[in-house]
């Protein structure tokens, strides 16, 4: 008998700005993400526009704004319950501030949405997933700005009210505890030659009115129809201590703090007493009025969601470094790791969801897992990707206990299962899917989408709700 309760939404998961393409099609305008170029350092040195001779891997993707249809029923195949995915503010708002919705982008989403339910996929909908308007950024400074939080409600009005019967669950943003390692995605923040304090204080002003936003928008949600789900969603990856120093011990818990305050606030609808010294250590003047703590209060969150992927080592003093995976630290030597050096930690997802169900008690949704690798199209056609398989058996095992510890877990949605672009270093050769898409680093390829053969271990994984974890015979001898 399975771990996995009746109805468990096996899934997959992508962000409309690794995927769609159409960057400035049907009236779409700019985001962050689309002034971001291929490569490892591509968020060094960034400009607030599009540079000529540069390439910009978001501006095609994987063309899945014409290909959606298609691609959707190859998902279907594998059996997915659920899909998430992300409306693109800037498709349905193009600068984020005019008075009146797009309707073309407004009608492509649900056009989607209706397709995924003709496969009886459920969706599973991000309000903003490193997606903000790039004008936004440019005239009224990103989220440290107040005037924000209303052009956030406008916007989630307009999708709650048009989506309505297509849509139950929503999330409104994605990893905003990014903030502090990734601002511009995260927060809309570009930060250039501030001092720290002044970071600091930006930061902290941004993630209040996000605070504020997400807020309001689960209470207009629940206004049009009490049934709709909306979590928080969060880079929520375990950090370790590099021993058992105690100056290393409380460090790491200093750090862990700092990711779980966004779910905290989310979640607990009030700010944790911690964030007080927080405040007066870095000398923070925000704006912070009784009427938004009192919005926080009554828009608390249904349900955590979060990204897992690895597990951080970390060492008093130890300068903090981050990217979408999350928090870069120590190499931990009982782990091995992936070929971009995410070390695999598989018990530390069952070690997670123990954590914060302890924590919150409260449903979790488990929205982005997955391992990139280079993956080979042999002569036969045939992509064999043993490692990939191997790493979802081990997440899948570590769910399914976590779940016999008491863990509410209503989902798992494996990140990337088609090939997308890269939001760390804008690749196409850092492959997630479960379907190859035939398209590299440069943007040259056919777009042709291959089944791997994790396409078929996950269908049997979903068709026997998490029972059937038998690797197939070219993934036995894998170890990772």
């Amino acid at each position: 008998m399975s771990n996995f309760p009746k109805g468990f939404l096996w899934g997959g998961a992508i962000a409309a700005n690794q995927a769609e393409g159409a960057y400035l099609q049907d009236g779409k305008g700019l985001s962050v993400a689309d002034i971001l170029p291929v490569g490892k350092n591509r968020f060094d040195d960034l400009k607030l526009e599009i540079r000529e001779g540069i390439f910009y891997p978001s501006h095609e993707a994987i063309d899945f704004y014409h290909t959606y249809k298609e691609d959707i029923a190859l998902l279907a195949e594998v059996g997915l319950k659920c899909f998430r995915t992300s409306i693109a503010w800037s498709r349905i708002f193009p600068n984020g501030d005019e008075a009146e919705p797009n309707e073309k982008g407004l009608a492509f989403y649900e056009d989607m949405f209706r397709t995924l339910r003709s496969f009886n996929i459920e969706p599973v909908v991000t309000l903003s997933h490193f997606e903000t308007p790039l004008h936004l950024v440019k005239k009224y400074g990103g989220w440290k700005n107040r005037q924000l939080i209303s052009f956030f409600e406008k916007y989630a009005q307009v999708v709650f009210e048009r989506y309505q019967g297509l849509v139950k669950y929503w999330m409104t943003f994605n990893e905003i505890n990014h903030t502090h390692t990734l601002p511009l995605l995260a927060a809309g923040l570009h930060i250039e030659g501030e001092d720290e304090q002044q970071k600091l204080q930006d930061m902290y002003q941004a993630s209040h009115h996000m605070f504020v936003a997400s807020a309001k928008a689960v209470k207009i949600a629940h206004s049009i129809d009490k049934s709709l789900q909306v979590g928080c969603m969060l880079s929520l990856s375990p950090i370790y201590p590099a021993t058992c120093n105690p100056k290393d011990v409380f460090e790491a818990n200093e750090l862990r703090r700092r990711s779980l305050f966004y779910s905290d606030v989310h979640i607990r609808g009030a700010y944790p007493s911690y964030f007080k010294r927080i405040v007066e250590e870095n000398h923070l003047e925000l704006d912070i009025r009784e009427e938004d703590l009192q919005i926080i209060k009554e828009g608390a969150c249904d349900y955590l969601g979060f990204s897992f992927y690895r597990s951080s080592l970390h060492e008093a003093g130890m300068k903090i470094l981050g990217n979408t995976g999350g928090l870069l630290g120590k190499k931990n030597p009982y782990l091995k790791e992936t070929p971009w050096g995410w070390p695999i930690d598989p018990l530390a997802l069952r070690y997670v969801c123990n954590e914060l169900t302890d924590r919150y008690q409260k449903p979790l949704f488990i929205v982005e897992n997955g391992i990139g690798l280079h993956d080979k199209v042999e002569k036969d056609g045939r992509i064999i990707d043993a490692e990939r398989m191997q790493y979802l058996k081990d997440h899948v095992e570590m769910m399914a206990e976590a779940i016999k510890d008491g863990c509410k877990i209503i989902g798992y949605t494996w990140w990337g299962p088609i090939d997308i672009v890269s939001a760390g270093t804008g690749e196409m050769e850092k492959r997630y899917g479960f379907i190859y898409v035939d398209k590299q680093n440069d943007g040259n390829g056919s777009m042709k989408r291959i089944r791997k053969e994790s396409f078929y271990y996950y269908k049997r994984i979903i068709e026997s709700n998490g029972e059937n974890l038998e690797l197939p015979e070219s993934a036995e001898k894998v170890e990772i």
